[in-house]
């Protein structure tokens, strides 16, 4: 590593980062209360001045201009063009976050939880943690309702990756510093099993998770198993049934997680990376983002060139967190884990909206994670 990471914080010492309304001087109409939106229409001048009132000291957004960025499928993302009083006052841009306008994809998020996660990360860990996530310039909730909303930092210095292209090398490798980033300072931290709100996936939910897959297994092979190679159909056939013993032998220190850290969700900038989309975070072993990662993420044969020096890399940035992890024991790990990318490829394809790009994504990633698991004999986990 190039230098030392910071002191390791505590779970306990997580603080909210509430985004409050300021007071109004006596000349200033009062703003109105910052609630969640329901949709991209609500997103006013008055709301925006409101939502970011903390940053502006007295000033006020007087336009807003939208437009549709991205593409993931359990939100809907936008980017605001924001005019002040007085001008340049505030960001000129900023990623807002929202409930997906598809039922199918809010049915989805509400059943993983997906908006109250990404919501309470925000608040609760992101201002703690030295992994690079977009500033966070607002977070709601609203659980009766289902109304989400973030007003996000937007990273205009970089491109998000591509998924089906894949990381070269040298992404390869500052991402696993951003894991490494993520991992190191929670560590084993006993206080995340305070949280209640960050999932665990080896507890009630992991029967339910295995019942769905076995449900969706038939669809989602008429859906693509044109698109997969022989041996992943035969990997998928061993692992279908096995989903819940998977998901319930989880060795392995645990730490924070991002749960779906792969190329899509990282912009790269000049000399950085940030880390997007952190609905899916968890309180699970640290190897199973590594694993996901580099098995969807790098294309196969680049992937079987450089793993081994890139979990070293990850091993030597722990070690400025104050975490002692052996090859042999984050190779073992590492190799477990395999089958995540898999089960994620196969639910999360009936979950969302299907779109073309989605197709070929999931198609893709069921392929390059099919193969890691054989090339790393994670059955042997399971047997």
């Amino acid at each position: 590593m190039d230098s030392p990471g910071p002191e390791k914080p505590r779970a306990e010492e997580a603080r909210m980062e509430e985004a409050r309304t300021e007071e109004p001087t006596r000349s200033q109409a009062p703003l109105p209360p910052v609630e969640p939106l329901r949709s991209v229409a609500e997103m006013t001048p008055g709301w925006c001045s409101a939502a970011l009132s903390r940053r502006l000291g007295g000033a006020r957004v007087t336009g807003v201009t939208t437009a549709a960025v991205g593409t993931g499928q359990m939100a809907d993302t936008y980017r605001l063009h924001l005019d002040y009083s007085p001008a340049g006052a505030g960001p000129a841009t900023v990623i807002a976050k929202l409930a997906a306008a598809s039922p199918a994809s809010r049915t989805a998020a509400k059943v993983t939880r997906a908006y109250e996660v990404e919501a309470r990360f925000y608040r609760h860990l992101a201002p703690t943690l030295p992994v690079r996530s977009p500033r966070c310039y607002l977070s709601r909730y609203d659980e009766p309702s289902g109304a989400f909303t973030l007003l996000l930092e937007d990273a205009v210095d970089g491109h998000v990756a591509d998924q089906v292209t894949g990381c070269g090398p040298e992404e390869a490798e500052r991402a696993v510093d951003q894991l490494a980033a993520l991992h190191g300072p929670m560590w084993g931290d006993p206080a995340l099993d305070s949280l209640a709100w960050l999932p665990r996936h080896d507890g009630p939910d992991a029967a339910w998770m295995a019942s769905l897959a076995q449900r969706i297994y038939p669809r989602f092979l008429r859906r693509f198993g044109d698109r997969l190679d022989a041996e992943v159909v035969d990997l998928l056939e061993f692992f279908v049934p096995r989903v819940e013993r998977y998901l319930r032998a989880r060795p392995g220190p645990r730490t924070v997680v991002h749960g779906d850290f792969r190329a899509d969700n990282l912009v790269v900038g000049t000399g950085r990376i940030t880390v997007l989309d952190w609905q899916t975070a968890a309180h699970e072993p640290a190897a199973t983002d590594l694993a996901y990662f580099l098995g969807g993420s790098v294309e196969p044969d680049r992937r079987r060139a450089i793993e081994g020096a890139v979990l070293r890399r990850y091993i030597r940035a722990l070690r400025g967190y104050g975490v002692e992890l052996s090859f042999e024991d984050c190779w073992r790990d590492y190799r477990r884990y395999a089958f995540g990318g898999l089960l994620t490829s196969l639910v999360a394809s009936a979950l969302v909206v299907r779109t073309d790009r989605g197709d070929g994504l999931f198609a893709t990633m069921a392929n390059r994670h099919g193969m890691h698991a054989i090339d790393l004999d994670a059955a042997s986990f399971l047997r």
